[in-house]
């Protein structure tokens, strides 16, 4: 119970010194978005890997070079703990915009934290709501925008690893009318942290494995249709050697 304790008060010390970051970033971002998107990256990825700290993740990375460079991925990963996102987006290289649901906006200050970060959010009930958040998120990525979605659209609870939610294709139509890369990401050991045994939080260890990037633009149009079901089995088998 110590360590949920302690990283309530600190998320708490964080969002009421946000009150002071944020409005440099919003500041920084008059002269350069780049800057901006950099820094708001780097304040939320500091803050993340403290979270991971007082929870005792002790996290192991395989594979982080296939990340290509300097161009814009979209990151697919498996969905099993509110701690994924926590540890995952705490190893992007660049500036990540995460697909989340809109609850977090009930969240004021971590809702600017997102903003800053171009997240984008998703209504599970409004369908016509989540494609236009699709088509915002197709051209933000045309514009270099690297994002992060869990395409399964909640987190699996079963007790497997293996034990994925199929993934939803629609998520998947970013890369295919934008042409950026996917990254596969198998996400291992998170459900451990606390889910598992909820509101405490234990010592686990985690696995990030990043696979081989997916070119849309190398599939043939059977694949195209079927990319969700693709990535996830890919998914699966990093899972099975994590």
């Amino acid at each position: 119970m110590i360590r949920l304790v302690i990283a309530v008060l600190f998320v708490v010390i964080f969002l009421l010194v946000s009150l002071l970051l944020i409005p440099i970033g919003l500041l920084i971002g008059l002269f350069s978005r780049k800057a901006k998107d950099e820094y708001s990256q780097a304040v939320v990825a500091w803050a993340f890997s403290v979270v991971a700290f007082i929870a005792g993740a002790k996290v192991t990375v395989k594979d982080k070079e296939r990340i290509p460079k300097g161009e814009a991925i979209l990151f697919v990963a498996n969905h099993r703990s509110i701690f994924d996102i926590v540890l995952l987006d705490a190893q992007m290289i660049s500036p990540t915009a995460i697909v989340a649901k809109k609850e977090i906006k009930k969240v004021p200050i971590l809702y600017w934290w997102m903003l800053m970060k171009h997240c984008r959010f998703l209504d599970r009930q409004d369908i016509k709501q989540n494609l236009k958040i699709i088509l915002e998120c197709i051209e933000d990525a045309k514009n270099g925008q690297t994002i992060l979605i869990y395409p399964e659209g909640t987190r699996s609870k079963g007790e497997s690893e293996l034990d994925m939610n199929p993934f939803k294709e629609g998520s998947f139509k970013i890369a295919l009318k934008s042409g950026v890369k996917i990254m596969p990401v198998a996400i291992h050991g998170t459900r451990e942290l606390l889910e598992k045994h909820f509101p405490i939080i234990k010592s686990s260890n985690v696995t990030i494995s990043f696979g081989e990037p997916i070119d849309p633009k190398s599939l043939d149009k059977e694949q195209q249709k079927r990319i969700g079901e693709i990535c996830q089995e890919r998914i699966a088998d990093m899972l099975k050697t994590s």
